[in-house]
């Protein structure tokens, strides 16, 4: 590959991981949010008779908001990966631009 079409496609990964980096930074701060709801649901639901419509209401959302959870887990686990996928690109790229500039200039 030459160093240019190297170099163009490095900015592009570096564009991917960034994005994927703000993703998951979105996902950790929803599950954050996520977390304190479902905890703030459960000292509500302290405080009622388990057998009452509000207590049950509060139970369904709280397995709700776990499903939820759930499957922001499940879609940073994936970026996850994908990151993982990128840097390993990255860091091959970044060894061809090396030898590539040795070949070129180094002598």
């Amino acid at each position: 590959m030459g160093l240019i079409v190297s170099t163009m496609r490095l900015i592009q990964l570096n564009s991917m991981r960034l994005d994927i980096e703000y993703k998951l930074m979105l996902i950790n701060s929803s599950r954050l949010q996520l977390t304190a709801s479902t905890g703030d649901l459960q000292t509500l639901g302290t405080d009622l008779d388990p057998e009452s419509a509000e207590a049950k209401a509060l139970q369904k959302r709280q397995e709700r908001l776990q499903i939820v959870e759930k499957r922001l887990e499940e879609q940073a686990q994936r970026y996850q990966i994908q990151l993982k996928m990128i840097e390993s690109e990255i860091q091959s790229l970044n060894s061809t631009i090396d030898s590539n500039i040795q070949m070129s200039f180094g002598r």
